[in-house]
């Protein structure tokens, strides 16, 4: 008897082509919607647990009020940017990232930082992080890479051993470990730390003309962070610490605020740019790109309640508003469909009808009805189908966004470019001693826990950014004991 062959499929049973690389038109161009490998896998993704968020289950959130400081008309016909001291009514909330419900919210993490702006002319969504990169760049292997981070299916705990397996065979992520195990994966609360929309947007102005664009939000209280010891000892104390820090702030009158500033880039910029400009493991340097300030938002006024306001908040990068647009970032293609899917899934189709997440400065007049909890007039009496005869809404053709050259056969092209180390060594070299070596520790303690085939992988990883980085780790996991109780390993 032969051999069975272990070929990965999809849920019907069919062969998949690839497990790593989304189909796209061209090397750098968008992605398609027949990669139905891509959607069945997102879509899986977005219902693995019910009712908590599949990531992001940790977090807090406030009211605020962003304020324009600067003009940047001539960049964008954004109406929230339409003249210095327009003031827009917003909802912010901030999230740890792999921990289920109940967990910390000051453990070593990625933070969450989505903003939805109330404009006239409907809600736009930010929703980024507190760091300006990500660990992949292509949709394909996020879930993947959340899995690494939740607990290990057997066991039912998360395991160092798990997301150092995973970050050691993928190279690309090795810019956003750096940030992750350095002090800026410990912030002090919510109130002390950066926002940033991560991926590349564009801008649209009145001439229909496009400017790429990345948003950053600079905290106004300064960069703050725990050390190890520190958010260990206090999340058994407080595990949520930084939730309880933001709302007695608040409640104290003590309103936090973030300045936002932009990096633009123009189409030509883009075409020469040295590497793929649209690439979330990495950033634009500001010497070539200056921060442009823009305005500022203060959080002024705490949720009445948590669960219908904070809970039910949805946040997706499908929503924007005319004047801002999306960019060929492939994670961001993704993106625009699976938020808005888990949504759906976890509060309902008429999720945008929950008082937090409607229109507050727009009226909505959109096409849908009927779904579970429709809790509205449900458009009434007016017609359900277009074209037609009667009185239906009209689209608007005038923000129709400039047309996006592609070229490239329909292909899943990996993006395969091997420079994933060359940012992470600048930003290596950029921190002083004490940075370094609370890095190394923090590195250390957690790979020092993980098989030796892992620390391998990984230290070969750290030597292509810095020769001292690695040695450094090397020598300090030494002294690292690892856990009695480890993960049966897989085929490595």
């Amino acid at each position: 008897m032969s051999e069975e062959k272990n070929t990965l499929t999809n849920a019907a049973g069919v062969p998949i082509p690839s497990n790593e690389v989304s189909r796209s038109a061209g090397k750098y161009g968008p992605l398609l919607l027949e990669d139905y490998t891509l959607l069945e896998k997102m879509a899986h993704f977005n219902r693995e647990r019910i009712p908590e968020r599949v990531v992001h289950a940790v977090g807090s959130g406030a009211y605020g009020t962003f304020t324009v400081t600067d003009d940047i008309t001539h960049l964008t016909k954004a109406k929230l940017f339409s003249e210095v001291g327009k003031e827009t009514e917003m909802f912010v909330r901030f999230s740890t990232v792999a921990k289920s419900k109940g967990g910390s919210d000051i453990y070593r993490d990625i933070r969450g930082f989505a903003m939805k702006f109330y404009t006239e002319d409907g809600n736009w969504d930010l929703v980024g992080n507190n760091t300006p990169i990500f660990f992949v760049r292509d949709p394909m292997k996020f879930m993947d890479f959340i899995r690494s981070q939740k607990e290990n299916p057997q066991q039912n705990w998360r395991q160092d051993e798990m997301w150092w397996d995973f970050w050691s065979l993928v190279p690309e992520s090795i810019h956003q470990v750096l940030w992750l195990m350095g002090d800026r994966g410990a912030p002090m609360g919510w109130r002390h730390m950066n926002g940033y929309g991560s991926h590349t947007f564009s801008f649209i102005d009145a001439d229909n003309q496009r400017t790429w664009v990345k948003f950053h939000f600079k905290t106004d209280q300064g960069n703050k962070f725990f050390t190890e010891e520190q958010w260990m000892h206090l999340q058994g104390l407080e595990p949520r610490w930084a939730t309880k820090d933001l709302y007695q702030a608040i409640d104290e009158g003590n309103y936090p605020s973030w300045t936002l500033h932009i990096q633009t880039m123009t189409e030509e910029q883009a075409k020469s740019f040295p590497w793929n400009p649209f690439d979330l493991t990495k950033v634009w340097p500001h010497a070539d790109y200056p921060l442009q300030r823009v305005g500022r938002f203060e959080l002024n006024c705490n949720p009445e309640n948590f669960f219908a306001e904070v809970e039910q908040a949805a946040f997706s990068p499908g929503n924007i508003v005319p004047g801002i647009s999306w960019s060929p970032d492939r994670m961001l293609q993704a993106r625009i469909m699976s938020y808005a899917d888990t949504h759906r899934h976890r509060l309902g189709v008429n999720y945008d009808t929950i008082p937090v997440n409607t229109a507050h400065a727009a009226k909505v007049n959109a096409p849908y009805r009927d779904g579970l909890m429709r809790v509205d007039g449900n458009n009434g009496s007016r017609t359900n189908y277009h074209p037609t005869h009667h009185d239906y809404p009209k689209a608007d053709e005038s923000i129709i966004p400039p047309p996006s050259p592609l070229e490239g056969m329909a292909d899943r092209v990996e993006l395969d470019e091997n420079d994933h180390a060359d940012q992470a060594r600048l930003f290596y070299k950029m921190l002083d001693e004490d940075e370094k070596k609370r890095l190394v520790k923090n590195i250390a303690g957690s790979l020092g826990k993980c098989m030796d085939i892992i620390q391998k992988h990984q230290i070969a990883l750290f030597r292509e950014v810095d020769e001292d980085l690695a040695n450094r780790v090397s020598t300090a996991m030494g002294s690292v004991q690892k856990p009695k109780i480890d993960p049966k390993p897989g085929t490595v």
